[in-house]
């Protein structure tokens, strides 16, 4: 693979399509960014308001801080949120930018404005329609599959926008079927840094600024410092509080926004964060942090697309694993080192649930890049898991395809009774 073929370049365009900006939990800013796109078509305040949304979106909403809304939670202050302050421009940072007195704007409104919120049965984990009523006018907006991906907009009884989401996904991002392992390594192999620079800088800087703010302040259940203090403050203590951290501070209603991998601030803090401490832990040159950054990347992104946006399957597994792998890549390890330590680690910790976000989220975080950091040292010390040892099997495209199916089919019903616990 050179720069100039078609797969390497479809490469750095999955990174700058996944590697994008984001405020706040992306489930319940996908919320806000409906609720805003509705209250533009309206052209006014609602006094009424609908939410029909999916299981897994009610889970991944419910006990989350939404922020810029002084520690308000859940679907209704998300909603909120979108209406009052809400700048449909700006997508995943929709309410990046909420003033004093919209804040307060937003209390009152929550505690007047009639919003009904509905579990919605649809065949799409990710799924959301958010209704707006003004005395005798509605507008309608449907967002399915992916964050910001309207599939539909009505306004009284007229349809103004339909697309067939499926399709209109597969022509609007390049396909993620493109990659492989094997191609991954030969992509980072020929990187050109300039490629792939202005995004990765990006990820370095957002990530790392809000995991110090986690490191440095009360969020959550401070997992993060609980681990500078509980252990040895080394390299491997230092890569999980550190992401651990930046969870916390995400979870818990921090407002810096973080670079995001398959739709999911966590998993694009799991992903990056171990992996820029090591780099700088080690003292190695810029193209080789680049290139572990760009590799534990497009792994996670690689594993998510096989389960899809919305699981029972923790996304911090599958980040966790990515950045062991870029850890090995880091530390000197060849291809084999990668797979090996990336298999290793999905057959540590894969199963571990998702019941939505949460400030336990940073102590799943870090027990993934630990699983993550313990599969490349078990593969260094002439040590791994073997096809036939539980889901994993021989090559590591076939684990991966036992993990997606397991994550995406194999965990529905696991999916369902979690909700039905949340609501109850």
């Amino acid at each position: 693979m050179n720069k100039h073929d078609s797969l390497y370049q479809s490469y750095v365009q999955i990174l700058k399509e996944e590697l994008i900006p984001a405020m706040g939990c992306t489930e319940p800013i996908a919320i806000a960014y409906a609720a805003s796109k509705a209250r533009d078509i309206l052209g006014s305040l609602p006094d009424k308001i609908q939410v029909e949304a999916s299981g897994s979106l009610i889970k991944n909403v419910k006990s989350v801080i939404v922020p810029h809304t002084q520690h308000l939670k859940g679907i209704p202050a998300a909603t909120v949120a979108g209406i009052i302050a809400g700048d449909t421009e700006r997508k995943l940072e929709v309410i990046s930018q909420v003033t004093q007195e919209q804040i307060e704007h937003m209390k009152n409104y929550l505690q007047e404005v009639d919003i009904d919120v509905k579990y919605l049965e649809s065949e799409s984990v990710f799924d959301l329609i958010m209704t707006v009523y003004k005395k005798n006018e509605y507008a309608k907006v449907r967002i399915t599959d992916y964050h910001t991906q309207i599939v539909s907009i009505e306004k009284n009884g007229k349809n103004l926008f339909h697309i067939h989401h499926a399709s209109h996904h597969q022509k609007a991002s390049t396909d993620r079927d493109l990659l492989s392992m094997e191609k991954i390594w030969d992509f980072i192999q020929e990187l050109d840094v300039d490629d792939v620079k202005e995004t990765l800088d990006r990820q370095i800087e957002y990530n790392m600024k809000i995991a110090n703010e986690g490191m440095n302040h009360h969020y959550g259940a401070n997992i993060g410092q609980v681990l500078l203090k509980a252990y040895p403050q080394d390299i491997k203590t230092k890569a999980k509080a550190y992401a651990a951290s930046g969870s916390d501070a995400r979870m818990n209603g921090c407002e810096l926004p973080v670079v995001i991998n398959s739709g999911s601030g966590n998993q694009g803090m799991t992903c990056s964060i171990p992996v820029i401490i090591y780099a700088r832990e080690l003292k190695v040159e810029d193209r080789k942090l680049y290139q572990a950054l760009a590799l534990s990347n497009l792994i996670a992104i690689h594993q998510k697309a096989g389960i899809g946006t919305l699981s029972a399957y923790c996304g911090a597994v599958s980040a966790g694993a990515a950045a062991g792998a870029g850890i090995a890549f880091l530390c000197g390890g060849n291809y084999k080192d990668v797979i090996h330590t990336f298999v290793n680690a999905l057959a540590i910790v894969s199963g571990m649930i998702c019941d939505g976000a949460k400030a336990s989220c940073a102590a799943k975080i870090a027990a993934s890049v630990d699983a993550g950091i313990l599969g490349y040292e078990m593969y260094k010390h002439g040590q791994q898991f073997y096809g036939g040892d539980g889901i994993v099997t021989k090559g590591v495209e076939k684990t991966i395809h036992n993990v997606c199916r397991l994550g995406k089919d194999g965990m529905k019903e696991t999916n369902k009774e979690i909700i039905k616990m949340m609501v109850e």
